[in-house]
């Protein structure tokens, strides 16, 4: 973090007040003059030195501590910083810059829990300043209190819309808090209806959309089920040209209706060439709720056919010369039709002090005027209300304000740790949250490394892997030797079959970061596909540090490398913790095999029966996704 070297020269001059009846004021001045010279230079070394003969010279001067402390800060000596800064909190405890950077070298050395007060501190006596929100988030973050986190970074996007940091931070502790809550449901509901609609949502963005349909279908034969499921599925089968398909699920939508499926039918309207009836449904989406139309609106827009599409923007121009439409429906529609709304954020919120009234909340519900429900139920924050937090949770991501819905997702999640229904509220908003910043950070940093990482990531995501290896190579060409850059590059090139590549750029990684475990996973993978398992073992040892959900592919790893090192009874008790990651059978069939060997032939038959078992669903896998694959369902390239 860079210092504010205005604000330290004031500070500098603070210290120099009142020393001028003070011996020996010759030597004292000389060493602030040398001390604001180094600085001046950025040999911030130097001007430490000067500020230890100053504070020497005058020790009750809380300034002079504060600046020994920001230069040795600067130098990275953070364990005499604090020292420093400790010291002149201690002379003078509201003092605004020893207690923010005594904040921020906690956080840097690990004591996160120790940083925050200060942080809050720092915040009081300094509100217009982002430094403590930064540091505050960070320190958050380093918590694993991703919510909290979340809003420090959330605070400097509002004072400073051009703060790219901040939008990248944010960004990230909101797919941090979304990682955490999809291993929750994945160790505690998986099974749930509201896991199963999340998954498929995202197999829909994968373009498995036969995939996605089946599971749609499950989730539409649980009793408890999240809003608007058919009119998801709905879009699905539109996705795969399947018109009946999509118009049976907008008009099987029962009570209440979600505003999808209307959404829906107007599309399927214009497709069919009645521009004016697709108007006319579109009309009463944006009298209902402004913000939900403006937060789907997309979905009408994907994968209209260019002359359809045309032909109801010339209707649409020919209405609103007219004065028949709405500027601000007409400007959305004709916006997103000519695919320029990159950015689908809602339309403001601003929370009305209503009388609370959960059954008039869940009347607007029904009817899809979420803004007004959300209105209704937004003092269940303070109230802690399990109902209105339910409502408002579900109404606020409808109708677009997806910060408010991650609050009440939050909020209903602290007093119902194992609702599900939380959980779903929580991944869908912070998900579409995180989306938004970090497209925010794209676009004030079109071409950084961070970009170009987040891009490969994306590609990655999305199995492309030769474009996710170049964007990853872009980010080397500006930062040579990043890890992470390095590390994504490996993992990319793995997964495209590029072991070569994969081992050079995780050995380059590990030399900028030796003990990170995954990326010494990384190297081991590409150990094992050269067939050097005995070498990939201190890899997979160093691995076993990483993510709780990386770990069953690491204990499987060790599994065949104890196999293949002639160590039966250790390979079979790190093949068992492996079995979770075993997406192909070979997991079990190699443990098949070990029981055999071991003589266990009726433990060696359940592995081979549930090998099978894999493959076959792997099978019946392959032939959804080539059907999936056929060009016409493609439509979501870029």
């Amino acid at each position: 973090m860079r210092i504010c070297l205005k604000l330290t020269v004031l500070i500098l001059l603070a210290a120099q007040s009142g020393l001028g009846q003070q011996n020996p004021q010759t030597t004292l001045e000389s060493l602030l003059a040398t001390a604001k010279q180094a600085q001046a230079r950025s040999d911030y070394a130097a001007a430490a030195n000067a500020y230890k003969q100053a504070v020497a010279i005058r020790p009750e001067v809380p300034e002079l501590w504060a600046n020994l402390g920001l230069m040795e800060h600067e130098t990275g000596n953070y364990a005499d910083a604090i020292r420093s800064f400790q010291q002149a909190r201690r002379l003078k405890p509201q003092l605004y810059v020893p207690t923010l950077f005594l904040g921020v070298d906690y956080a840097r050395t690990g004591k996160a829990k120790e940083a925050v007060p200060l942080l809050l501190a720092a915040e009081k006596m300094n509100a217009t300043d982002s430094q403590p929100y930064l540091a505050l988030g960070r320190a958050y973050a380093s918590l694993q209190e991703y919510g909290a986190a979340a809003q420090a970074f959330a605070h400097v996007t509002r004072s400073d819309p051009a703060q790219s940091q901040a939008w990248f931070s944010l960004g990230m502790a909101y797919l941090h808090q979304v990682e955490a809550d999809a291993r929750t449901m994945t160790g505690k509901g998986q099974n749930s209806p509201y896991a199963k609609a999340l998954f498929a949502g995202s197999l829909a963005n994968q373009s498995r959309y036969i995939e996605a349909a089946d599971l749609y279908k499950s989730v539409l034969s649980s009793s408890e089920q999240p809003p608007c499921i058919r009119g998801e599925l709905g879009f699905v089968y539109l996705k795969q040209r399947d018109v009946s398909g999509a118009a049976q699920q907008f008009s099987a939508e029962s009570e209440p209706v979600c505003s999808l499926a209307l959404l829906g039918q107007a599309r399927l309207r214009v497709d069919a060439g009645s521009n004016e009836e697709g108007l006319k449904l579109l009309a009463q989406l944006w009298d209902r709720d402004p913000g939900f139309l403006q937060a789907n609106v997309s979905a009408f827009a994907e994968g209209m056919a260019q002359d359809r599409g045309s032909s109801f923007a010339s209707f649409l121009t020919r209405q609103h010369g007219s004065h028949e439409l709405p500027d601000g429906l007409y400007g959305l529609l004709t916006a997103n039709l000519r695919s320029q709304s990159a950015q689908m954020q809602a339309v403001p919120t601003r929370v009305r002090a209503t009388s609370p009234s959960l059954a008039a909340a869940e009347k607007d519900y029904a009817s899809g005027r979420y803004k007004r429900c959300a209105d209704r139920t937004a003092n269940s924050l303070a109230t802690k209300n399990q109902s209105g937090l339910r409502l408002l949770a579900a109404c606020s991501s409808l109708t677009g304000d997806e910060e408010l819905s991650s609050r009440a997702s939050g909020e209903l999640r602290a007093l119902a740790p194992q609702s599900m229904e939380a959980l779903y509220w929580s991944i869908k908003s912070n998900e579409r949250l995180a989306f938004q910043a970090l497209e925010r950070y794209e676009q004030l940093e079109p071409n950084s490394e961070r970009t170009h990482l987040l891009l490969g990531d994306i590609f990655v995501q999305r199995e492309r892997y030769g474009d996710a290896r170049a964007e990853y190579q872009k980010a080397l060409a500006l930062s040579p030797g990043d890890p992470a850059a390095l590390a994504g590059l490996a993992s990319a090139a793995l997964r495209d079959g590029n072991v070569d590549q994969a081992f050079e750029a995780a050995q380059k990684a590990l030399e900028r970061a030796p003990e990170d475990p995954e990326i010494n996973l990384l190297m081991a993978e590409a150990l094992v596909e050269r067939h050097e398992l005995p070498d990939a073992e201190p890899f997979l040892k160093k691995g076993l540090n990483a993510k709780p959900q990386m770990l069953p592919h690491v204990h499987a790893l060790l599994g065949r490398v104890y196999a293949a090192t002639s160590r039966p009874q250790e390979a079979i008790s790190e093949l068992k913790i492996g079995l979770e990651s075993d997406d192909d059978g070979s997991v079990h069939y190699q443990l098949a095999r070990l029981y055999r060997q071991a003589g266990d032939d009726r433990n060696a038959a359940i592995a081979m029966e549930q090998m099978k078992a894999i493959q076959q669903r792997r099978r019946e896998g392959a032939v959804t996704a080539l059907k999936d694959s056929h060009p016409s369902s493609l439509d979501d390239e870029p």
